[in-house]
């Protein structure tokens, strides 16, 4: 039950992270130039590769630090990410200029390899690695990011005319502002019985 708890905080959180974000958006443009398929497996798989850099990463880090030190460092990424995302304006958003090279899916996946490398879900993933369960963790950050792809490939172009950007990052930035207050209670009561 725990580890299903944890998966869906993980995918909630990557969800609406990411949605409407620049992985996103790479993922719609591409798609409109060419074939969807590609785009979706090339893309799917650098995000499979970083979460597991980051889980692993995490957990790594929790083995040597005390959990309420953990828990701190997880507070404070996540009211920083939440605090970012609550400052992005309209002006903000914008589309990357992409250079697609001959071979679409090892260009899908280098491009979003290095586009997301130390971004703030992979950062987010890596923090949820060193409190969660590693399998858990990586396959609710992989399949929330796996379906926003998904999403913005099929039908992401269509949902902004509708919604916002803006409105969307300031979602993920109160959902992030609240996890960091979660985990900041979760530090102060792992010093307490310290």
């Amino acid at each position: 039950m725990e580890a299903l708890i944890s998966l869906s905080q993980v995918f909630l959180l990557v969800f609406l992270a990411e949605f409407g974000d620049k992985s996103q958006l790479v993922a719609m443009t591409l798609a409109a130039r060419y074939r969807p398929f590609p785009v979706i497996v090339g893309a799917v798989a650098a995000f499979a590769v970083l979460n597991i850099l980051g889980v692993l990463f995490g957990a790594s880090v929790a083995q040597w630090l005390p959990g309420w030190a953990v828990a701190l460092a997880v507070a404070v990424l996540f009211l920083y990410f939440g605090w970012q995302s609550l400052r992005v304006e309209e002006d903000d958003e914008g589309e990357d200029d992409l250079k697609v090279g001959r071979q679409l899916l090892l260009s899908v996946f280098l491009l979003i390899f290095l586009a997301e490398f130390g971004d703030k879900t992979q950062l987010a993933v890596a923090a949820m690695g060193g409190i969660h369960s590693i399998v858990p963790v990586w396959l609710g950050a992989t399949l929330a990011l796996s379906l926003t792809t998904v999403v913005g490939v099929l039908v992401g172009h269509k949902l902004l005319k509708h919604v916002p950007l803006h409105l969307i990052h300031k979602g993920s930035g109160v959902l992030f502002i609240l996890f960091g207050i979660a985990a900041l209670l979760e530090s102060w009561q792992q010093w307490l019985v310290v």
